[in-house]
């Protein structure tokens, strides 16, 4: 049996999550209020109504319970921003604590029920007294959320070495598992200060156009590779994957030439 849900998302999520519209009538950019685990919170529609197959869900379906108010909206954004505001107070707390983590931002769910402390750390931090401290100062319940350098530069922002904002500030690459491999099938350089974004992790965008350079590998012949073309047989010594061309070294006794040529130019064994 298959089942309706709308995708919402959370106010300083990038991730889209699916929620029963609950007999509501909802369109695309409705702020409305969820059910959660950790309790209720204000999120905006961000695709409407459809209806998908439940083996597709990877946790329990939750309700939307309904559409918020103008005065919940408002309270959200005000909640928001004094949640914000506090950061430098508990960046300060944190260091008189003597805790190894550095704070990158502060949360709150839309009715200030519970305040979400996001940092990060080189290893485990024992961080309940802090927790209480937080709790006894701000009177709400606290989260302290470790989280990783590429969720630390989604919350904080920043340019990449292309010059635009990091993709993970805009939602791209936060589900592709990135790994040197992609890299090396883009023949890019291994270089850590080339590849590396500002966290200093692999740059989410080598992921964007890995299939089609994995595809491309498949029907070009291997660097190194001896291949046979209308003027004889000579070595590969460089792919052009995007193009499809392939650079190919003739030698003699005496002198050598670099030839490139069209892929349905050459013949080679494919293995």
């Amino acid at each position: 049996m298959q089942i309706n849900v709308v995708g919402v998302r959370f106010r300083h999520g990038l991730s889209t999550y699916s929620f029963s519209p609950n007999g509501l009538q909802l369109k695309k950019g409705d702020q409305v209020i969820v059910e959660t685990e950790k309790g209720n919170d204000l999120v905006r529609v961000v695709e409407e109504e459809k209806v998908i197959d439940p083996s597709v869900l990877e946790e329990p379906l939750k309700n939307v319970i309904r559409i918020a108010s103008q005065q919940e909206i408002e309270e959200a954004d005000k909640n928001d921003k004094k949640a914000a505001s506090y950061l430098p107070e508990i960046r300060e707390m944190a260091k008189k604590s003597g805790l190894e983590m550095k704070i990158v931002s502060v949360e709150a769910n839309y009715d200030f029920s519970r305040m979400t402390v996001n940092f990060t750390s080189e290893g485990r931090v024992d961080f309940r007294n802090f927790a209480k401290k937080l709790a006894e100062r701000f009177k709400t319940r606290i989260e302290l959320r470790q989280i990783g350098p590429r969720d630390a530069v989604r919350c904080m922002g920043g340019l990449g070495i292309c010059g635009k904002e990091c993709c993970c500030s805009q939602g791209y690459g936060l589900s592709d598992h990135i790994s040197i491999k992609m890299a090396k099938n883009q023949n890019l350089s291994l270089n850590p200060n080339s590849i590396s974004g500002v966290c200093g992790k692999l740059l989410c965008c080598l992921a964007y156009e890995n299939q089609e350079y994995v595809d491309a590998l498949k029907e070009m012949p291997k660097v190194g590779m001896m291949v046979k073309t209308n003027e004889g047989m000579g070595k590969v010594v460089y792919n052009d994957l995007l193009s499809r061309k392939v650079s190919v070294k003739f030698e003699d006794d005496s002198t050598s030439e670099i030839k490139e040529y069209n892929l349905d130019e050459i013949k080679f064994e494919r293995k």
